[in-house]
């Protein structure tokens, strides 16, 4: 039967959408902008002085992914839009504090920026999770990753050359830029109004998790979650060293490099992602929308493999190498942070919320980036960082394939209840 939509879940989700999609591309510019900035003529403790920020800067988010497991799976849904306000607020003057405070010793404000910063994915999300419109507006809210980190370094950028402003102000300011946006979207999502019947009918009531439920879930469905949470590590540590030293690589590779071309592949990216999980919305057996989801999972993986070894072999450029990977990579990391925990939840219906899985997923994959950069740094291993990514591609290409197929045949092992049969 054809799944059919009224003209106010429609207007609704659209609204959803745009507001999720402009509030997140917000947020993400007090967190991303640094990357564009070279930060050269400084070390601390032996190490190069941006590798030293960009670690403690993870070091902050991965610790915020710990705490979040239970403080999001517990959070009610009372105070999230003062709590954003908050937490950004937080995060925007450790940049101020980082612009004042002499360099290399000022490095410790990126921890306080990470921190506050990695609760909000979970606050945002609990706005738009449990509708039969999630797959629709989480892809809005999913993409903003792709194009706010693109937006936000081409922002920073600018105000470097155009404005003149200094490396250490330019988050800061970059900052200051989206403020006013920033207040903006936040009054509207808290316009948006709560799930419907039908939506809880087809997707469940999401509700706080206690321990004991938190408990439950992982001893039925533990086995798969940690291939799933498997795959995360995998794709975090690339979207990590990818964002990080993006510019480095461009930098590295010989190749003409300027700051538009970060808004170029991401902005093509994002398009092609959003056209992709939207359509999922038109899936309504959720079981079979959580198969799909791993299978593209699975293609992502492959592209990503594919096309490093023809850059390998000179087949392609660095731009279409870029685009092309950065695209595998979304083609995995999107659908993680959308849907895919989304159709889990409503496949075997679960009396839970995705924040709690998302966050444990999440916890893991930092842990595993921090990790990766630290070996790098301190093991002093005599790769540049275009050599070093090409390499993490091609081991993650592999082990994410096996992983996203050992999974999708754990779950299919496993009864799911019958879902609402609604049109």
């Amino acid at each position: 039967m054809k799944i059919k939509f009224t003209k106010q879940e429609w207007s609704t989700a659209l609204y959803a959408a745009l507001v999720a999609f402009c509030l997140y591309t917000c947020l993400f510019s007090f967190r991303k902008a640094f990357n564009v900035a070279a930060y050269s003529g400084h070390s601390l403790f032996g190490l190069d002085y941006k590798i030293v920020l960009v670690i403690t800067q993870v070091m902050g988010y991965m610790a915020s992914k710990f705490y979040g497991i239970r403080f999001i799976a517990e959070m009610k849904r009372i105070g999230r839009g003062q709590l954003i306000l908050i937490l950004t607020g937080i995060s925007w003057f450790s940049w101020l504090a980082f612009a004042l405070l002499p360099a290399p010793y000022n490095f410790w404000c990126l921890f306080f920026n990470g921190f506050p910063l990695g609760m909000l994915w979970g606050i945002v999300f609990s706005y738009v999770e449990g509708r039969r419109m999630t797959d629709l507006i989480s892809a809005a809210l999913a993409v903003s990753f792709i194009f706010g980190s693109g937006l936000s370094k081409s922002v920073a950028a600018f105000t470097m050359s155009t404005w003149q402003v200094s490396e250490y102000w330019m988050p800061f300011i970059t900052g200051a830029i989206f403020a006013g946006p920033l207040l903006l979207f936040v009054y509207l999502v808290e316009k948006l109004p709560p799930p419907t019947e039908k939506d809880v009918a087809h997707r469940t009531m999401r509700l706080p998790m206690k321990k004991e439920d938190r408990r439950k879930l992982l001893r039925e469905y533990g086995t798969g979650l940690f291939f799933l949470i498997m795959v995360y590590i995998l794709v975090t540590i690339l979207r990590e060293v990818r964002d990080s030293f993006m510019a480095d690589m461009w930098r590295e590779s010989g190749d003409v490099f300027n700051s538009s071309v970060f808004a170029q592949t991401e902005t093509i990216i994002s398009l092609v992602m959003l056209l992709i999980i939207a359509s999922m919305v038109m899936v309504r057996n959720n079981k079979r929308a959580f198969n799909i989801t791993h299978l593209i999972m699975a293609v992502g993986f492959l592209l990503s493999l594919l096309m490093t070894l023809a850059y390998k072999q000179q087949i392609i450029n660095t731009w279409w190498w870029m685009l092309s990977v950065g695209m595998g990579l979304y083609l995995v990391y999107i659908p993680f942070n959308s849907i895919l925990f989304e159709r889990f939840i409503a496949s075997f219906r679960i009396s839970g919320n995705v924040g709690f899985l998302i966050y444990l997923a999440d916890a893991f994959g930092y842990l595993g980036s921090v990790a990766v950069l630290l070996s790098k740094t301190v093991l002093q291993i005599e790769l540049s960082w275009l050599q070093f990514y090409t390499n993490l591609v091609m081991i993650t290409g592999v082990s994410g394939l096996l992983a996203t197929l050992i999974s999708i045949r754990f779950f299919n092992k496993k009864p799911v209840q019958k879902q609402a049969d609604l049109s």
